[in-house]
């Protein structure tokens, strides 16, 4: 298994952070949560302390309508046999989706007990938040995990220097044609094999494919396994159908996502709470439209107008059973799908670094901009191309309307800067906030 390593260091950041409270931490299940929580516990701290919700239904029940602090660590250091420290023991509550008493006892040990560091985790954290009425806004720490980004991956796949140097790059200064050709021939694996922990763990072990594939079909299987588990009949439906269409709405020219994927007739009120739910359970990204630009984004955004994608590249192909034969075929798997693993991978690589306002623009039928998105209050309008395609004609149009100074593509060309527009290899979209534009 891989660490994320950005995610450690915001966890090293919130241990020693003077405003520290118990953390909730976020991702998709067999995204790598426990592992990563668990390796942070055994080398940060004196001891850790692991409980699971799920799997121990004493430590289910030591939490039932007991909310003091001090018994509840009391009762726990009895159920682990071994004394909870202040400050020294990292508590990991695990699976605290099953229990809403843990998850309101959070707010007491943020008012009476913050010298224990306590992490919440759980796979469908989510949508027991969105459920959870009496939760107190304020009184914890929030902390989202991803899949493995394409840094991640390069780093794991034991390119250390390169993934320094890429790193390292903030300027608009061409990439040496042998790193260039690399990178594109390590992001084609990337884009077949995608950022599950176990995924990647497999093909840096195997170089195998098939293998990389029939995980990657297991992990969906047991996706589709928590649909039924975590949600009544007539909802589970719902989120099956909508799940299934996500990829096929994505491979075609307009990717905007219309309910009659799912299924002829479907309205809206029927399936906004399936997307709801996959969105909670962070298995896809909602990218809503704007029209008219201003900021915030969001006071412009069309909520009805929306498009979805994976949170997972490689997990995205093999729902669209595309063949990872074609990681050998030069360029063909960029340009496969009309560009959907393009968008969904850079879309992937701005939101583990933690860009939140994303959103998609057009102008009525006449032109559409990939993603628009918003850092400290600038506008970045931006393309993305599968190949090495030089259109602007939607930038153009964009920049026509509002004026904008500063358009981006992300292609398989190489970096450079020409006046006003930026483009960008595919490869550095995790560098896209240290970019010195």
């Amino acid at each position: 298994m891989f660490l994320q390593r950005s995610v450690y260091q915001d966890l090293l950041e919130w241990k020693s952070s003077p405003r520290r409270k118990p953390l909730i931490f976020q991702g998709a299940r067999q995204v790598g949560k426990t592992f990563l929580l668990k390796h942070f516990g055994a080398v940060e701290y004196e001891d850790c302390a692991y409980f699971n919700f799920e799997r121990d239904p004493s430590v289910l029940n030591a939490f039932e309508h007991q909310l003091d602090p001090k018994s509840l660590i009391n009762t726990l250091s009895i159920l682990r046999e071994k004394k909870i420290e202040k400050g020294k023991t990292l508590i990991i509550l695990d699976e605290i989706q099953k229990s809403s008493d843990a998850l309101n006892s959070l707010k007491y040990f943020n008012e009476e007990a913050n010298e224990y560091h306590i992490i919440a985790a759980g796979s469908l954290l989510g949508i027991a938040l969105n459920h959870l009425k009496s939760f107190p806004v304020g009184k914890v720490n929030f902390l989202n995990i991803y899949p493995l980004t394409f840094s991640e991956f390069i780093e794991g796949s034991g390119l250390g220097e390169l993934n320094k140097f890429l790193q390292g790059v903030d300027a608009f200064e061409p990439i040496p044609d042998p790193l260039h050709e690399k990178l594109i021939g390590l992001l084609r694996i990337y884009y077949v094999i995608g950022g599950m922990p176990e995924v990647v763990a497999e093909y840096l072990t195997n170089k195998d494919f098939n293998v990389v594939r029939d995980i990657q079909n297991e992990i969906l299987t047991s996706y589709e396994n928590d649909f039924s588990k975590y949600t009544e009949p007539d909802l589970t439906s719902k989120i099956r159908r909508t799940w299934t269409a996500i990829p096929s709405a994505l491979s075609k020219e307009n990717k905007k996502f219309q309910y009659s994927e799912i299924i002829k007739g479907a309205r809206a009120r029927a399936y906004e709470s399936s997307i709801d739910w996959l969105t909670h359970a962070g298995l896809i990204y909602k990218v809503n439209c704007i029209e008219k630009v201003g900021l915030p984004l969001e006071g412009y955004s069309i909520n009805e107008i929306f498009k979805l994608y994976s949170f997972d590249i490689g997990l995205l192909g093999a729902q669209l059973g595309v063949s990872p034969k074609l990681v050998i075929h030069g360029h063909e798997l960029f340009t496969e799908l009309k560009g959907a693993l393009a968008e969904n991978y850079i879309l992937q690589e701005f939101k583990a670094q933690g860009i939140s306002s994303i959103y998609y623009w057009r102008s009525k039928n006449t032109a559409e901009v990939d993603f628009l998105i918003s850092i400290e209050n600038q506008l970045f309008p931006i393309e993305v191309k599968a190949g090495v395609d030089r259109n602007t004609r939607s930038l153009r149009e964009y920049q026509k309307q509002n004026k904008s100074d500063k358009l981006f593509r992300f292609t398989l060309r190489n970096l450079k800067k020409d006046q006003d527009l930026h483009n960008l290899p595919l490869y550095m979209a995790g560098n896209f906030k240290k970019l010195n534009f």
